[in-house]
C-alpha cells in the first residue's frame, strides 16, 4: 500500500485553500470580467463624449417614413454587451489561455473583429446610419485597452504562480524518468501555472522522492486515487504512456472528478511550436500531426518585407543616436569608429557584419588567449567574462547594445534579419554539431529568442536549445513579440550584451 513508500508526514503536503487550488479558474475569470466591463465602458462611453460632446445625439434606422431615432447612448450600451458576449463566446477568460503564450490576446483579437464584422452587416441590412468615426475610433482603442489590461492581469498572475497560488495542482503518472524529467521543466516555467505536488510511478523508489527533486512519490498506479485525495491535485498529467495501456488511461480519465479534476497528456514532443501541431481522432485514436517547418513561400516574403521595412524605418528615427554614438566612439578611444567582422550567415555565407567599436584596436589578436585562460576555447560561444578589451565607454554601449545599431545596415542589404540565430564566427561555427547546423537555415538576426531569455547568462546548450525552437516554429508574430522583448531587455539589462 501507500504507506510503505512515503511517510505521511513528508507525502501529505497541507492543501491549497480551497478558494486557489479548485476554485482560481472561477475566480480570475470573474475579476477579468469585471475589467473587460470597466474598460468598454471607459473606452466605449469615452468615444462617445469625445465624437459627440455632452450633446444628445440620435442614429436612424432604415430611410423612409417609418425611421427610428436611437440615442447613441443606448447604442453604447448594446455595443458593449454584444462585445461582452462575444469576449465570452471565443472563450477569451478560458483557463488554458490564460498565462502564457499569445492565444488570449488572439482570442480578443477575433472576437472583437468578429463582433465589427457582424454589426457591419447588420448596419448594411437595416440601413443603421451609425458614425463612422465613432466606430473606427472605439474598435482598435477598444481592443487595445483590452489587451493591455489583459497584459497587466498577467504580470499579477505571474507574481502570483511564483508564490505558488493560482496554479493547477499537478500529480504525475509515469515512467521516474519521464516525471522527473516533466517536474524540472515546471518547476523552471512556474507562470505557466502548473505546481507538481506528487508522483506515481510503476517501480517506487525507497528514497520516497523524485531523483533530484523534492517532489514526493505516492505509490504506484494503484495507489493514484488515494495520492489525489492526499494531494487535493486537480490535474493529473500522464507523463509517459509504457506502462499504461489505453484501457487503463481511459479507465482513469473516467474516474476523475468531472469539472475539478483534468486529465493531460504530455506526448514526447519538445520544441515544437503549437500552431504546427493538430490533433486529428482516427478511429478513436487521437493522432497528433506535426508540420514540418517551412523556409520559404509566402512567410519567407513577410518576413524579408518586415525586415526592410522596420529596418529603413529605425534608420531614419535613430539617425541622431548612431551620430552620437559614433562620435562618443571617435572621441574617447584610439581607432576606426566602426568595426567590421565576417560572421556566418544564411547556409554557411558569410558577410561583414557591422559595429561601432567598443573595444581596442587589437581585440581580436588577443581572443584566443582569454578564452584559452578562463577554459571556454572549446565551446561555439565565444564570450569574455570581464573582458579587459573594452574600451572607456565600451562596457555602456555593450550593456545597452547601442554598438549593435549597425545591423540595420546589414538587414537592410539583407544579410540578417531584425529576429533571427545571432551570427557567429568561422570558428564557432567549426564547432557545431548536426543540430546547431540548424541555425543556419535561416538568417541570423539582430536579436533572438535566447538573447530575450537571459542574454549572455545563457550556457550554449540553453542558448542552441533556444535558437533551434526559433528556426523550427519562427512565425512574423513570434519576431514582434521577441522585438518587444528586446526592447524590454535593452532598457532594463538583466546580464551581458545582447
Amino acid at each position: 500500500m501507500i504507506e510503505n513508500v512515503v511517510p505521511l508526514t513528508v507525502r501529505a503536503p497541507a492543501r491549497p485553500a480551497k478558494s486557489v487550488s479548485r476554485d482560481w479558474r472561477t475566480v480570475y475569470a470573474l475579476r477579468l470580467a469585471i475589467t473587460d466591463l470597466l474598460v468598454l465602458v471607459w473606452v466605449v462611453f469615452g468615444v462617445q463624449f469625445f465624437w459627440f460632446g455632452l450633446d444628445s445625439a440620435d442614429l436612424s434606422i432604415g430611410r423612409s417614413s417609418l425611421d427610428l431615432a436611437v440615442n447613441y447612448t443606448t447604442v453604447s450600451v448594446v455595443l458593449i454587451v454584444c462585445w461582452m458576449l462575444m469576449l465570452t463566446i471565443y472563450g477569451s477568460r478560458g483557463y488554458r489561455v490564460l498565462g502564457t503564450g499569445p492565444d488570449e490576446y488572439k482570442l480578443i483579437a477575433n472576437a472583437s473583429l468578429r463582433m465589427f464584422g457582424l454589426l457591419a452587416i447588420v448596419a448594411f441590412l437595416f440601413k443603421v446610419d451609425v458614425a463612422r468615426g465613432y466606430i473606427l475610433i472605439a474598435f482598435p482603442l477598444g481592443v487595445v485597452v483590452l489587451v493591455f489590461a489583459r497584459w497587466m492581469w498577467r504580470q499579477w498572475l505571474g507574481v502570483q504562480r511564483e508564490r505558488g497560488t493560482f496554479s493547477s495542482t499537478v500529480l504525475l503518472v509515469g515512467s521516474v524518468h519521464s516525471a522527473t524529467h516533466l517536474a524540472n521543466v515546471l518547476s523552471s516555467s512556474t507562470q505557466a501555472g502548473y505546481r507538481v505536488v506528487g508522483a506515481c510511478v510503476p517501480r517506487p523508489n525507497e528514497s520516497g522522492a523524485l531523483p533530484g527533486t523534492t517532489v514526493p512519490i505516492f505509490g504506484s498506479f494503484d495507489d493514484l486515487r488515494e495520492a489525489l485525495e492526499l494531494t487535493g491535485a486537480d490535474t493529473v498529467v500522464i507523463t509517459s504512456s509504457d506502462d499504461l495501456p489505453a484501457a487503463r488511461i481511459r479507465e482513469l480519465s473516467w474516474s476523475l472528478e468531472p469539472g475539478r479534476q483534468h486529465l493531460v497528456m504530455a506526448p514526447a514532443l519538445t520544441d515544437i511550436g503549437g500552431p504546427r501541431i493538430h490533433a486529428r481522432p482516427v478511429a478513436g485514436l487521437p493522432l497528433i500531426h506535426v508540420e514540418t517547418p517551412t523556409y520559404d513561400g509566402f512567410k519567407h516574403f513577410a518576413k524579408r518585407t518586415f525586415d526592410v521595412v522596420g529596418s529603413a524605418l529605425l534608420l531614419v528615427l535613430l539617425s541622431p543616436l548612431l551620430l552620437g554614438v559614433a562620435l562618443v566612439v571617435k572621441f574617447t578611444s584610439v581607432g576606426p569608429v566602426l568595426y567590421r567582422q565576417r560572421r556566418v550567415g544564411l547556409n554557411g555565407e558569410s558577410f561583414n557584419m557591422l559595429k561601432f567599436r567598443s573595444m581596442t584596436v587589437d581585440a581580436d589578436a588577443q581572443l584566443a588567449g582569454l578564452l584559452k585562460k578562463q577554459g571556454t576555447g572549446d565551446r561555439p560561444l565565444f564570450k569574455v567574462a570581464d573582458d579587459p578589451r573594452l574600451t572607456r565607454v565600451g562596457g555602456v554601449l555593450r550593456r545597452y547594445s547601442l554598438d549593435e545599431l549597425l545591423q540595420l545596415v546589414n538587414v537592410l542589404r539583407g544579410d540578417m534579419s531584425l529576429v533571427g540565430p545571432r551570427p557567429q564566427r568561422d570558428g564557432e561555427v567549426a564547432l557545431y554539431d548536426s543540430a546547431a547546423t540548424r541555425r543556419l537555415y535561416v538568417k541570423p538576426g539582430m536579436s533572438g529568442l535566447w538573447q530575450v531569455s537571459g542574454r549572455s547568462s545563457l550556457s550554449w546548450e540553453d542558448s542552441i536549445r533556444l535558437d533551434l525552437y526559433y528556426v523550427e516554429n519562427w512565425s512574423v508574430a513570434g519576431d514582434l513579440v521577441i522585438l518587444w522583448r528586446t526592447l524590454r531587455a535593452v532598457l532594463i539589462p538583466q546580464g551581458g550584451a545582447i
